[in-house]
């Protein structure tokens, strides 16, 4: 792919087999973003850079592998599912493979992701009614062997939904200044030391 990038244009980065994203390549990244169905034509107006550059890059970006796939956003609650859910499930450990070959029958489940903290997994779905979710962790999740024990969260309003993020979105760093060297201090005499135990300080933060 030929560089026709300004001067000083900055790269962000290797991605994929061999792909060197950078600026304007974020750029087309972002139009798409709210404009999945822009003409390239459109597409190197909005970028600023010619049609055949747009058309060059854009290009890469699905060889490379950045474009997944063109999919749509649907309004899940004029699609009669209004109910949307978290299901926090704690995993049999000897029992992973099983959760995840049951999990992929279960087409209801819209996204599953392996976490850290107190459950093994975080399942989110959408359904037409509380009791749809009931049945669904129920009847179905619960039934799975591999399944210990699950939580269910109900959401109650989607403030904020991106298709994806882009390293551009990222808050610019600031010089910060140095911090100063820490003040040594003196060494405390043998019997002036004081443990506070965790039920005396925890009272202590509730009361302040």
């Amino acid at each position: 792919m030929s560089r026709t990038d300004p001067p000083g244009a900055g790269r962000s980065g290797r991605i994929g087999i061999g792909l060197q994203l950078d600026a304007t390549h974020l750029k087309i990244l972002e139009v798409l973003r709210e404009h999945g169905r822009i003409s390239v034509a459109e597409l190197a107006e909005r970028v600023g850079i010619s049609r055949a550059n747009a058309y060059t890059r854009f290009e890469a970006l699905r060889a490379d592998g950045v474009i997944k796939r063109f999919t749509l956003e649907v309004d899940h609650v004029r699609a009669g599912l209004g109910i949307t859910a978290l299901i926090f499930v704690t995993v049999r450990q000897q029992m992973w493979k099983q959760f995840r070959a049951q999990l992929a029958q279960m087409p209801e489940v819209e996204y599953c992701a392996i976490t850290t903290g107190q459950h093994d997994a975080m399942i989110q779905v959408r359904m037409s009614d509380v009791a749809a979710v009931h049945a669904m962790v129920t009847d179905r999740l619960a039934n799975i062997p591999a399944v210990k024990a699950t939580e269910t969260v109900f959401i109650l309003d989607e403030v904020l939904h991106r298709p994806y993020v882009l390293p551009s979105d990222q808050p610019a760093r600031t010089a910060t200044t140095p911090r100063p060297e820490p003040r040594r201090r003196e060494p405390v005499p043998l019997g002036k030391m004081r443990f506070v135990g965790a039920a005396e300080g925890r009272a202590t933060l509730q009361r302040d």
